[in-house]
């Protein structure tokens, strides 16, 4: 097994009938897509590269599902996964992503000029904001399917490219294996240290191999910017800070990850992007975009409110707790981002959370008064 769970040419000795996965139980989109046709047709295709229509499903056929939210099951393993298998990924594309067709081109803006208003959100409320996405290099597999040798360049490569950074985003890289107990607690008291993957969604795509060889994480002197090497994606590169002036969180992340991309490119490497998908991710979930603007916002009262949950989907936002995906919310506190990843643009994706984080403050000051807010209840955007 050198690269994914099921890298086994002997299952071809076996009908795709007796090869066909039982997805009786399952609430995935992949477990939605994949009928026995499709399966029969592809299981025995497989990218340059080597990853295969099993390595694809595998993450989804050993987890049948989510309680709170309808998980992918799929991974890609290159760049080219989605186009070898396209007959799966395309109706997962489509059904995860609202609709969003095999014919669509996608839209990428990171010129954080044209990011209106986003710097006055009010920090009695906003106590944190934060933009991130993930990139991919051309040239490797992505973390499901990579070698050793393979991770190891990615690293090599990530380090040269952020390390000659400059300015404000003059920093310095902590490999996760050569970590101090010191570095270690205060990457983790800073909120930065991502540890080893528990998730039985990551676990079983195959990107916890040989943990923690060639992972870590950089980040500028100023802890403002930082980026994850080898993690899901080769690269997540985060902009954040305290309070609510999403426009200079914003205008951080667009310049450091233009200024990244640049050096990358020079470097013969750029990111993996197409017109239909955006930026190309192990995750159909984060094509696109892959960016996730969001911050910790206080609203005590709101979330009590009956329509909070229509409110947030007029929106186009999502709330997780502040812990992350499956954790609920600590003393009213909530982790508000955009919905969206493709189809519309890095500054479309974050003007929607700007303008209706600043809203929903508006309705939590008149809820504590006391006021009713059915006059400030938004159209469907």
């Amino acid at each position: 097994m050198p690269f994914g769970n099921t890298h086994n040419k002997f299952k071809l000795n076996y009908k795709p009938e007796e090869e066909y996965p039982d997805l009786s139980k399952h609430n995935n989109h992949m477990a939605k897509a994949l009928t026995f046709d499709i399966y029969k047709k592809l299981r025995d295709k497989e990218t340059p590269s080597g990853f295969t229509l099993d390595d694809v499903i595998q993450t989804g056929v050993d987890n049948p599902g989510h309680p709170f939210i309808m998980t992918v099951g799929c991974v890609a393993g290159d760049e080219e996964s989605y186009v070898v298998f396209k007959e799966l990924f395309d109706p997962i594309i489509q059904d995860r992503h609202g609709g969003y067709k095999p014919t669509d081109k996608h839209k990428t803006d990171l010129n954080h000029e044209n990011l209106k208003g986003g710097d006055d959100l009010d920090p009695h409320y906003v106590l944190s904001s934060r933009v991130r996405t993930g990139r991919s290099i051309k040239g490797y597999t992505l973390p499901p399917h990579c070698s050793r040798g393979e991770r190891r360049a990615v690293e090599k490569l990530s380090v040269e490219a952020l390390n000659s950074l400059t300015g404000e985003f003059k920093g310095k890289y902590y490999p996760l294996k050569s970590m101090t107990e010191q570095e270690q607690q205060q990457l983790i008291d800073d909120h930065f240290l991502f540890d080893k993957p528990v998730s039985p969604l990551l676990l079983a795509s195959g990107m916890a191999r040989d943990w923690p060889d060639a992972r870590g994480i950089w980040h500028n002197d100023n802890k403002s910017f930082l980026v994850w090497v080898n993690e899901e994606d080769h690269l997540r590169v985060i902009s954040m800070e305290k309070g609510g002036n999403m426009k200079e969180v914003f205008r951080r992340f667009c310049v450091g990850l233009q200024k990244i991309e640049e050096i990358f490119k020079k470097a013969g490497h750029p990111f993996m992007w197409n017109e239909h998908l955006g930026y190309v991710l192990t995750c159909p979930s984060n094509l696109g975009t892959g960016l996730r603007g969001g911050v910790h916002v206080k609203l005590a009262h709101l979330s009590k409110h009956p329509k909070f949950e229509e409110i947030l989907k007029r929106l186009r936002l999502q709330k997780r707790g502040t812990g992350g995906v499956d954790t609920a919310a600590v003393g009213s506190v909530f982790d508000v981002s955009n919905a969206d990843r493709l189809g519309s643009s890095e500054v479309e994706q974050v003007q929607l959370v700007v303008d209706g984080v600043k809203l929903m403050v508006e309705m939590e000051k008149k809820l504590e008064k006391g006021q009713s807010i059915d006059d400030m209840i938004p159209a469907q955007k």
